[in-house]
């Protein structure tokens, strides 16, 4: 039996697993953010990029880290350089906290020298070189080994507390984050769920426009409850067209079909079929859902009905 399946798993026991799983993957795999260390496995390429990554936004990180491999392109050139020079360079490019590149430079030379030349894999072994935690070790695990844990950082905390209602407790989430990886797809997966956190579920969430591929499952989708752990007051949602949409979704979650003029009323308490909140309002919400592919809108003799998609 999986922790997933236990009845002291993390997350809710009626979540479909592989159907979460399925719907994030093929969101990623089908549009993201084109970094270039998400094109390479070299651990050398991957841990500049990681480190570079702790106090510096992604988009100014790529030139930085296209600079750094130029000037050093492999670890064994990163271990006979001058570490001054490394300094240097990090501080012309703004990269802050200098001790980071004096630590680069340190666990380059471990590798070299006690490794010979080839980085360790696993996440605890990674974290012998020099300024490599928890976190950095994992991530060059998963993206240069596919052989790192479940990865728990703000985006991804975020992102089970408000789909799952997961408890804001560091080991609720380790436990839901393991429960959700597939196992031996590190790789695509860690990729895949902080960019879920970094594009969709940003602290102000960016569900519809971002095609979030949870939201049939989300509970701040569905409640308009958008908070979290970084996120301590509440965005503006009520009203919003993002809460009927949430609340369509959860209305047809409970029927297998409904016709529009039974739907409205469910969704909102002014719904009139001829008003300004009416069956023109509504379907214009129906198209909608229908094109992100989360429902169906069928024409039939007798009128029109939607469903969830199956």
């Amino acid at each position: 039996m999986t922790d997933a399946e236990g009845a002291d798993a993390a997350l809710p026991d009626d979540l479909d697993i592989d159907a979460l799983r399925a719907a994030l993957v093929e969101w990623y795999e089908a549009d993201h953010r084109d970094y270039p260390w998400r094109r390479t496995d070299d651990p050398y390429d991957i841990l500049v990029s990681e480190v570079m990554s702790q106090q510096t936004q992604l988009d100014r990180v790529v030139e930085a880290w296209n600079g750094f491999l130029d000037r050093w392109p492999t670890v064994e050139a990163l271990a006979d350089a001058d570490r001054s020079e490394v300094v240097a360079f990090w501080s012309d490019q703004r990269l802050g906290y200098n001790n980071r590149a004096r630590y680069l430079h340190e666990a380059a030379g471990q590798v070299v020298d006690d490794y010979g030349g080839e980085f360790p894999e696993t996440p605890a072994d990674l974290q012998e070189l020099m300024g490599v935690g928890p976190y950095t070790a994992n991530a060059v695990a998963s993206f240069a080994f596919n052989a790192g844990d479940a990865v728990v950082d703000t985006n991804v905390k975020r992102v089970l507390y408000r789909a799952f209602g997961v408890e804001d407790d560091d080991e609720e989430f380790e436990r839901a984050a393991s429960e959700l990886m597939p196992d031996g797809e590190s790789r695509v997966w860690n990729n895949a769920i902080m960019e879920l956190g970094g594009v969709a579920c940003q602290q102000r969430p960016r569900c519809d426009e971002e095609g979030c591929p949870w939201r049939r499952w989300c509970r701040a989708y569905e409640t308009g409850d958008f908070t979290a752990p970084d996120v301590p007051t509440q965005p503006e949602f009520e009203g919003s067209r993002r809460q009927f949409r949430g609340r369509v979704v959860r209305v047809l979650g409970e029927h297998d079909e409904l016709p529009l003029d039974e739907l409205g009323p469910r969704i909102r308490v002014d719904y009139a079929p001829a008003g300004e909140s009416g069956r023109e309002w509504l379907r214009g919400l129906l198209d909608d859902l229908e094109d992100d592919g989360l429902i169906e809108v069928i024409e039939r003799d007798e009128g029109t009905v939607a469903r969830l998609r199956a």
